[in-house]
Parts: structure tokens; sequence; C-alpha cells
């Protein structure tokens, strides 16, 4: 599908209208009263995009990530995923609001598992006086417990199902790995330190697995482990009412979670696999869930897994979701604070019932003319503009040809070229690439500056049903990826903290090389 250059303007202008609805000032962390409390099932950010990586543009790569705020040197237990959840990442391809594809990860954390003799051998494990071994408290033990060497102690493993259709009702197949049979993978363990694991990232990236995915003919790629954080934000003078000069320097501050680390679901599946029919545009979600009831056991004689039930406590009842996650920022800022946890429980199809006033009425607008007075006048409410934008996409690039059923969801037109790493903009759409966010999300993308920007003022004044762009707002632009957009005569408001490329990877996975526990000559 070829987009016009005059198509291109029009949907420049209602992408900029929709996000002063749906994004602020911070990625999904902590972002409700339960999830809060949860961080193994708080979903932070969700990544879509079509793969850049040199000779991957007929695919595309989809990033869940989970547990937010990770600190590196957090042991002994680290991060390990959840065994009693289900890790779920949706697409819609036919524009009903409900998933018509369904990946499922699920976790299994086996305790104790070092080699006895290796152990022996590194000092790692003693011999009671009659003759047992006692273990270790620690996830590894001895230099190089990564490298084959049998000295780790927690092993992490998953599988990954196809569902087609309902979630849980539909056919589910599972994901194997290429050229064979197994379908169960393993999470390498987290970055403890350089003294644990030398070299992490060659170590890592025996985890990539290329895999068969049910239903589609092209092998895909499989990643589930700890990354660096890639979500860049100066989150605490932000949100203490935005404390400092919006319109400085775009890197006149730190990153203040840069020294963070995250857990990632990376999948990277052919593009044909995940559309349907002519239409090019899909939606995707991620999920987490739990099951309906918990049954604490006063007496238990090893650590929660999913297999032997002998742990602190018993999962039962059907599952049941807790964390929901499409765009980013939309729960944190967009939803009331007294309907956070139902919109972590709910499903896009009824988002226009149950949430649709927190568009038509934003309070961030309000809440940016009160910090920057010289910001455009606050547009009239009801904003059916926004409605639409915000839960149907955006005509000629991000809405589905057969949409029925609007609801909120990061949505992608995968016939939109793909911006080389050169070119692409860290302002998205606000740098004349269509190729970045809202349409999709790449791990480049500032949301946090495109936000603000938009809320002082880059586009405004649109009213329901008029396609045509404020000109004192928005100048149009060289739309090859090469000249940015001139917004406020140049001026990009900001929260100071750029993105670099330098800290993403070229490929698959893109999320960095995790920051190590100890180690490193710079900590």
């Amino acid at each position: 599908m070829k987009i016009s250059k005059r198509g291109q303007v029009f949907a420049l202008s209602l992408l900029s209208a929709s996000i002063i609805s749906s994004f602020a000032l911070a990625s999904s962390h902590r972002e409700a009263p339960f999830i809060a409390g949860s961080p193994k099932v708080d979903g932070t950010d969700f990544y879509m995009f079509r793969s850049y990586e040199a000779d991957r543009g007929d695919f595309v790569t989809l990033i869940a990530n989970y547990q937010p705020l990770q600190d590196s040197y957090g042991g002994p237990n680290y991060f390990t995923m959840d065994p009693t959840a289900l890790y779920e990442i949706h697409i819609d391809n036919d524009g009903d609001a409900v998933e018509d594809l369904t990946f499922q990860f699920k976790f299994n954390n086996a305790y104790g598992q070092a080699n006895a003799e290796d152990l022996i051998n590194n000092g790692g494990i003693a011999i009671g006086p009659d003759g047992a071994e006692v273990q270790v408290p620690l996830a590894a033990v001895g230099r190089g417990s990564g490298n084959g060497t049998g000295l780790l102690n927690v092993v992490e493993t998953y599988t990954v199902n196809v569902v087609s259709g309902d979630r849980r009702t539909g056919a589910s197949n599972p994901v194997t790995a290429s050229g064979g049979s197994v379908s169960t993978f393993t999470k390498p363990v987290d970055n403890i330190g350089t003294n644990t694991i030398p070299q992490y990232a060659s170590y890592a990236d025996q985890f990539i697995y290329d895999v068969a995915i049910p239903g589609c003919s092209t092998p895909g790629r499989l990643f589930v482990g700890q990354r660096q954080e890639g979500f860049v934000v100066n989150l605490g003078e932000i949100f203490d009412q935005v404390n400092l000069n919006p319109l400085g320097a775009r890197d006149s501050r730190s990153n203040t979670i840069g020294d963070k680390n995250v857990t990632s679901l990376a999948l990277e599946v052919a593009s044909d696999c995940l559309t349907s029919g002519s239409d090019t545009v899909i939606g995707a979600w991620t999920t987490a869930s739990k099951r309906q009831g918990r049954v604490l056991n006063p007496s238990p004689t090893g650590p929660t897994d999913t297999a032997s039930g002998k742990g602190p406590s018993v999962e039962i009842g059907a599952w049941t979701q807790v964390s929901r996650l499409g765009s980013p920022l939309v729960n944190e800022v967009v939803i009331g604070i007294t309907d956070k946890d139902k919109f972590n429980a709910s499903e896009p199809s009824g988002d226009v019932d149950n949430f649709g006033a927190y568009v038509l009425y934003p309070t961030l607008p309000v809440l940016v003319d009160v910090l920057f007075p010289q910001a455009t006048t606050v547009p009239t409410t009801p904003r059916n503009d926004l409605l639409a934008a915000f839960v149907t996409g955006v005509e000629g690039l991000t809405k589905s040809a057969n949409l029925t059923v609007p609801g909120e969801m990061l949505r992608l037109n995968t016939a939109v070229p793909i911006t080389g790493i050169d070119l692409q903009s860290d302002l998205g759409f606000l740098g004349c690439d269509l190729a970045g966010f809202p349409n999709g999300r790449r791990p480049i993308d500032d949301v946090v500056d495109i936000a603000l920007t938009v809320a002082e003022g880059a586009v405004g004044g649109l009213d329901a049903g008029d396609p045509t762009p404020n000109p004192n707002m928005l100048q149009t632009c060289d739309l090859s990826g090469s000249t940015p957009v001139v917004i406020n005569s140049g001026r990009v408001v900001n929260d100071g903290a750029l993105p670099s490329k330098a800290d993403y990877l070229t490929v698959f996975p893109y999320l960095n090389t995790p920051i190590p526990g100890a180690g490193l000559a710079s900590q």
C-alpha cells in the first residue's frame, strides 16, 4: 500500500491529536494499584516494528517487557519469571478488537540443578556428617557458571504455544525449535556479574532460537531473557510537575532508569503470518494472567514451581488477567486512578463503553495548559476527533481496512517502508519517520518527547470531522525521512533525557545486553 504525501501529512495531524489523549510522561511501570505489588506480572513496555536487521525486512519483531526497574545486583534470587502465571502476546488482524492469534508463554523454574560433582570440585557444596549433600544458597556457583560447566543451580525453561482464535478456547499448538520437535526452551540466567559469566553477551546469544511457528511456513526467532531497560525518561523531574526547562537541550539530563534491567519476551515472526488477507494493519497487546485462587501452604517443602506443588503456595482456578499493555502510557496517565485495575483486567473490545470518557474529556491537555501557559488553547470537549484516532487507528496509515470494533492497542502497518537504522528519528512521526511510533513502536522512539511536544502545541486545533492541519502548528516536511519537521520553530518540548542509538542492538532482540550485577570497571 502506497501512502500519498498528502495522506502522510494528514496522518501526522491525526496522530499528533491522538497522542495528546493517549500518551504522556512515563512508560507502564507500576501503573495501577494492584499490579504495583506484583512486579513479576507487570508489563512495562510493548514494542512492535518491522525488523530493521539486514535481510529481515519481511519480519515483525514483538517484544513484551516485564518486571520493571530491576537492579542488576538484586541477588541472590534475581528476576525469575512467575511459573504460576501465563504471559501472552495477542494479535488482532481483522479489525474486531478481539485476538485472532495469541502467543502464550509459560515458565518452569527448577532449583538445585547444579551438577553435584562440579559443585564439589568448585567448593560449592558441602557434605554433611551423614554423607548427604548440603545445598548452597546461590543461583550459580563458580567462575563461568553460564558456559556449560554445570554450575547453574537455578534453571528456567519455558514453552510457547500459538492459539488461533479465542485465547482460552481456540486451537493451541506448540512453537518448536526449527528442524525438530523440541518445544521446551531455556532462559539464560540473569547477568549476575562478570565473575560468574565473563562474556554475558555471547552466553545469552546461545538462547536465541530459530523456531517453527504453527501456521507459518517461514521460521521465526525467539528469545526470552534479561535485557537492559530500553525506555528513556527523566522520571523524577517529570513527575515533579515537569520541574525543568522543557524547551532546553534534549540531552540536558540523564536517563533516570538507565541503570535498570528488564525481562523481555521477544519474537520475530514473518509479516504475512500475522496479517490477514490484503489488510496490512495489525493490532497487538500483551497481557499477564494469574489463577483465580491462591492457597498458602503452611509447611512448604520446596520453592514455588509448576511441577511439585510443594511450594509456599498453590494456584488454582481459571486464568484471570491482571496486566494489559498495548500503546505505552495509557493506563499510567490517561485512565483515572479508580479504573486502573479495571483497565488491566479488560479487553480492547470493551474500551469505548468502559473508558471512552477518558478520551472524550482528557485531563492531560488541561494539565499541560496549566504548566505551559504559552501552549495553544485547550480544544473544547467532547473530543470526538481524539476518540476516533485513539480507538480506531488513523485512516490511511494504522486503521484496519476491516475495522468493525474499535479498541486500544498498538497498531502497525506492515506495508510502511522500513527506515534504516542510520535514518531513524527518535521523534518518530514528528521527525517525519512514519516507520516509528505511533505506527508501531521501536526501541529508539522517544515517546516522552513526542508526547510533550504535541501537548505543547506542535499540532492542534483539529475539530471533529475537519482534517485540515493548522498551518501555524505543523509545517510539512520532506517525508523521505531525512529532513525533520519544523516543530514550534524548531523547539522540541522534552524531559532532557535523550535516547542514543548506541544503547541498542541493531539485530534481534534489539534491546541491549543487561547491566551486570558486578564486575564492570565503570561501576
